[in-house]
């Protein structure tokens, strides 16, 4: 959840296109690429984040690349229609193909790879191991 935005709710906007930033590992030796575009939740990111801190242990180092920006509002259940638009619910990250979402350094190819494949299970997205080219 961000400290602070400039608007509290924000519009939908279409999912469309491929990412032009944040396409190459940058940081880190090996990276986790998304295929498809999706949003991705605050919650889903932190489970990620869980599973690749606990596969590495105390042996290497993690980025994270995206950041749950976006609010996403919703209303109650039995609530009519009109009325406005609802609470924020939760936040999420925008993400599009192309996207690299997390990078590690510091252990060894066969245990980053196993990682990544951990953590892509965790994710509501179609993703695939990179290299730094």
């Amino acid at each position: 959840m961000p400290k602070k935005t400039k608007w509290r709710k924000t519009h939908k906007r279409r999912r469309g296109g491929k990412a032009s930033r944040m396409i190459k590992v940058s940081f880190g030796d090996y990276g986790l690429k998304s295929l498809e575009a999706c949003w991705v939740s605050s919650r889903q990111i932190e489970a990620a984040r869980k599973v690749l801190t606990k596969y590495i242990k105390k042996g290497g180092k993690i980025w994270i690349r995206i950041f749950p920006d976006k609010s996403v509002t919703a209303k109650g259940g039995e609530i009519p229609m009109g009325k406005g638009k609802g609470a924020v619910d939760h936040y999420v990250a925008v993400i599009k193909p192309g996207m690299v979402m997390f990078e590690l350094a510091g252990i060894s190819e066969v245990e980053a790879k196993e990682a990544m494949k951990m953590a892509a299970y965790k994710l509501p997205v179609k993703c695939k191991y990179v290299t730094k080219i």
